[in-house]
């Protein structure tokens, strides 16, 4: 994209590499990604991350368009020809605590003045609080544009001066969802006029909640479940998409669907197959559908159904009487086949957790039974 586009050069704000290397070949690669680059006339200049630091053992010589800044003070770089100064710090070690934008230079006058960060700025969710500073204290650096590292999700912090996180180039799990990329930014008459995202992942991961509202049978669920899918495989940036499927809402499908959860979340699975043309692929599938009935006002009844449904709610919240089932369910688990017990979703049942869940299940299953059968007569 960077030779199509004609860039005048590439930041790289940290983290080119996810820790030590298993051999060269690592280095090999980007070392002939950033010569292909020099070959197009393009400069590259780039600082290491947490993951990347300096004291990182391999290493290789990188060719003389890029310039590596390094991790001891800031350093400044400047490009006469088109009136920019690139300033920039490495991380040392894995972890840096200490706030690097500090130690920036000033602006050079006359220049357009760009900085490069590895950092988490006031901190960010499921990132480390590495090199922290504020955006209000970049700001006041007197830079016209921020390239930061670190944050794998995409953000305009602030936009005068421009303080932006591109994201990562691919999301590596489906906790890193929708379209990754780099940041294209345009400079017109020595002031930045446009800052674009452009995707440029190969696969993007996606969470696709299909409401299973009012569905009477699991057919009508695998349908909604095609359409979700065949809209989620049109969305941009039109690479392959990886879904985790989430069926949730109160349905009268919901004790079929529980009851034999593993098959309907394979039948989901050949659904999301055929609907994606080969474009997309389920991560995982949840089935979190639940009673259409209204079980707490029917725990409230006087009756047989409602002391049951409270028994089972007891049950389930009780510690002491989880740990009561231990000797029945260990002998069940001894009476289990071979391939259940051996299963991707085994039961679980020395799990607190699985067994109140299993419980709720149960529940659900008992009321719509014996709601069915016509329980209240």
């Amino acid at each position: 994209m960077a030779v199509e586009e004609k860039a005048a050069f590439v930041l790289l704000s940290g983290d080119v590499f996810d820790g030590e290397w298993r051999d060269y070949k690592t280095g090999l690669f980007f070392v002939d990604q950033m010569a292909r680059l020099g070959r197009a006339g393009i400069r590259v200049f780039v600082l290491r991350g947490n993951h990347d630091p300096a004291s990182r053992s391999k290493t290789l010589r990188f060719p003389q368009n890029v310039h590596e800044f390094g991790s001891r003070r800031a350093g400044t770089e400047r490009i006469p020809e088109i009136g920019v100064a690139i300033h920039g710090r490495s991380f040392p070690e894995g972890a840096v605590t200490e706030d690097l934008s500090a130690t920036y230079p000033d602006p050079v006058s006359g220049l357009l003045n760009v900085g490069m960060l590895h950092t988490s700025l006031s901190g960010r969710p499921g990132h480390a609080p590495y090199a922290p500073c504020t955006a209000d204290g970049l700001a006041a650096k007197g830079y016209d544009y921020w390239a930061l590292g670190h944050v794998h999700q995409r953000e305009v912090v602030r936009e005068s001066p421009h303080v932006v996180f591109p994201g990562n180039l691919q999301g590596r799990h489906v906790r890193e969802t929708g379209s990754k990329g780099c940041s294209l930014v345009t400079v017109e008459d020595g002031r930045i006029a446009a800052v674009e995202h452009r995707p440029l992942c190969v696969l993007r991961w996606a969470v696709r909640d299909v409401d299973a509202g009012g569905a009477a049978t699991p057919d009508d669920v695998l349908g909604r479940v095609r359409e979700a899918i065949d809209d989620e495989v049109r969305r941009p940036p039109g690479c392959s998409v990886a879904v985790r499927v989430r069926v949730l809402g109160a349905c009268p499908a919901h004790p079929l669907l529980v009851r034999d959860a593993a098959r309907w979340r394979e039948e989901v699975r050949a659904v999301a197959t055929d609907a994606g043309r080969g474009d997309a692929w389920v991560e995982k599938v949840q089935i979190a559908t639940r009673s259409p009935l209204d079980l707490d006002e029917m725990e409230r009844r006087d009756d047989a159904l409602g002391g049951l449904l409270r028994r089972v709610r007891a049950i389930g919240g009780d510690a002491g009487s989880l740990a009561a089932l231990a000797p029945e369910l260990e002998d069940l688990r001894q009476k289990l086949p071979h391939d259940l017990a051996c299963a991707d979703d085994p039961l679980r049942l020395d799990d607190p957790a699985y067994l109140r869940q299993a419980i709720e299940i149960a529940r659900d299953i008992l009321a719509t039974r014996l709601h069915d059968r016509g329980d209240d007569r």
